[in-house]
């Protein structure tokens, strides 16, 4: 009876690593937005989501709702798994295909913008969980129209800014880029996709190149968020930064928690649904310098190291106790 005993002891210690191990590569959330130049969203959240002060914001809001604002940093698709233009229809690009954040699709002219200057810009995008991944940025063609809505082709083919694993400043992704030479009013293109999981995160920032920046006019100049202003409203948001809860689930973007099942891809009315996804292969951990939620670079391999050790403790442990049981019973033959 006591072997039986010592033998579910040990076997239940056996689980334990197992155990540790899938606590340890549980993914965290990743959210965020850009704040240099300023995000529609972000520029529509500071203007307050009750009471935003600019037309183009107030149009959103009652297109979308207050929620959509407070909800500021999720404009995400959960398993995008860099197939972007596959999942994202035309005409959705700025609120990524969902339906919470149609507002963010108007085609109008006057949306709150931000000024830019060809040549070396620093670029900065407010990461409230930060997490390892790549940047790329767009810009709209020569010729674009923002009184249309938003297309793939209206953007140039290639980013012209690309990062991976940029430094973390005052919880600010910090990278530099090269704008190339524009003038009137343009968009630019965010796209944050991270390397430890399929999710991936987008913005559009309303930008005007020279002194009248062609509609500039109409435009009031876009403001991003104050650090007061995003705790005030986190009381509101639904958005939950631990990876699990709020407004998640709608238009497929559920985080996967370990172990759990892959989210289904979201569905659309012009085909452009995709194909299942699989994870992203994790990005090598290269350092403390890289951010990441829950500790530093070294803390997964801390953690399964830990659980290994449990594992082959407990192996011998279990290979005694068989062993002494053995013997014990050759000797009462």
């Amino acid at each position: 009876m006591t072997t039986r005993r010592t033998v579910a002891s040990v076997a239940a210690l056996g689980i334990a690593p197992l155990a540790l191990t899938a606590l340890a590569a549980s993914p965290a959330a990743a959210h965020g937005s850009m704040t240099d130049p300023v995000s529609r969203v972000s520029a529509c959240f500071a203007e307050g989501p009750e009471s935003p002060t600019s037309a183009a914001c107030k149009a959103a809001v009652e297109a979308s709702g207050a929620q959509a604002f407070y909800d500021w940093n999720e404009v995400n698709i959960a398993n995008a798994a860099g197939k972007h233009r596959e999942i994202i229809p035309d005409g959705k690009l700025c609120s990524a295909g969902r339906d919470k954040y149609k507002g963010l699709d108007l085609p109008r002219a006057d949306w709150p913008s931000s000024e830019l200057g060809a040549g070396k810009h620093t670029f900065r995008y407010k990461a409230t969980a930060p997490h390892k991944g790549s940047f790329e940025l767009y810009i709209t063609k020569d010729g674009y129209d923002p009184s249309k809505p938003l297309k793939w082709s209206d953007l140039e083919s290639e980013p012209f800014a690309k990062v991976t694993d940029p430094k973390l400043e005052n919880g600010e992704y910090v990278f530099d880029g090269t704008v190339p030479n524009k003038s009137g009013r343009h968009l630019v293109y965010s796209i944050w996709q991270r390397s430890d999981s399929p999710e991936a995160f987008y913005t559009c920032s309303d930008v005007t190149f020279g002194k009248d920046g062609g509609s500039a006019a109409k435009a009031p100049e876009a403001e991003a968020p104050s650090g007061d202003q995003i705790d005030a409203g986190a009381d509101k948001s639904t958005v939950d930064h631990s990876g699990h809860g709020g407004d998640h689930a709608e238009h497929g973007t559920q985080h996967q928690e370990a172990g759990a099942a892959e989210p289904a891809a979201p569905q659309d009315d012009t085909g452009n649904a995709p194909e299942a996804n699989g994870a992203a292969e994790p990005a090598a951990a290269t350092g403390t310098e890289l951010a990441e939620t829950g500790g530093d670079s070294t803390t997964p391999y801390i953690a399964i190291g830990g659980a290994a050790a449990l594992a082959v403790g407990a192996a011998a442990l279990f290979g005694s106790v068989r062993r002494r049981a053995t013997a014990g019973g050759r000797h009462s033959r």
